[in-house]
């Protein structure tokens, strides 16, 4: 019976490069401009209100 050790990058767990986290915290970053002032700032008053809402719950000041 023989015992093999696996390697942690031969098993599929590679790290991250500088470019792929600057990628996934740009990507971050645009999706939260746009759930706070793209629907914030929507037209339709139910889209706003929702969003309103949702801002005072998580204790965000919005006015």
């Amino acid at each position: 019976m023989t015992t093999r050790s696996i390697n942690s990058m031969a098993a599929g767990s590679a790290t991250r490069s500088a470019a792929q986290t600057a990628v996934a915290a740009f990507a971050a970053i645009l999706l939260g401009s746009f759930l706070l002032y793209g629907v914030g700032f929507a037209q339709p008053q139910q889209i706003h209100d929702a969003a309103h809402d949702a801002r005072h719950s998580f204790a965000f000041p919005c006015h």
